[in-house]
């Protein structure tokens, strides 16, 4: 857990959207740590434990942080997920953007990228996913095919035109 994560502030009772595939896949970080992460980390403790003093035993005491640190986690995705609200409709097929469009822009210096619009929790910039919070998202809601838009960012304006709006992924191998 990063710097950022433990001087945010604590969200988990803020509502806030989500799509349909990132509820599922909180859903199933959910899962896999309770399932999974806990079982073998309690199990390491037990171990650790049995092997007589914990005071100095690094391997007892790194057990025991991680499963701290899972069920921190748990008990977040919990708070989460009780209180997120489920975008199950898909974007209006409309030509502007909205929650849950994927975005095709390009920058001043010819550069292209693809995003989605989603909820602040699912966020994921390496795959494209990025917050309706954020300032790029914030400029595009609501603008169409061809609009240029200003987005103002801590390191300064860029100028994105808007190249194509679309309800699903874009499929380029056609």
């Amino acid at each position: 857990m990063g710097t950022r994560d433990r001087t945010r502030p604590d969200e988990s009772r803020k509502p806030a959207p989500i799509t349909v595939e990132g509820y599922r896949r909180l859903e199933a970080r959910a899962y896999h740590l309770w399932n999974v992460e806990r079982p073998r980390m309690a199990a390491a403790v037990a171990t650790a434990a049995a092997e007589g003093d914990r005071s100095e035993n690094a391997e007892y005491q790194y057990s025991k942080k991680k499963l701290a640190e899972i069920d921190r986690e748990l008990a977040w995705l919990g708070a989460r997920l009780e209180v997120l609200q489920i975008v199950h409709d898909p974007p209006p097929d409309d030509g502007r953007v909205h929650f849950g469009s994927w975005v095709r822009v390009r920058d001043v210096e010819g550069r292209t990228t693809e995003y989605r619009i989603v909820g602040p929790d699912e966020t994921d910039p390496a795959a494209g996913l990025i917050s309706s919070e954020s300032p790029v998202a914030r400029a595009l809601l609501g603008k169409r095919s061809g609009d240029e838009v200003e987005v103002i960012r801590p390191r300064g304006s860029s100028v994105l035109t808007l190249l194509a709006v679309s309800t699903r992924p874009f499929d380029d191998s056609a």
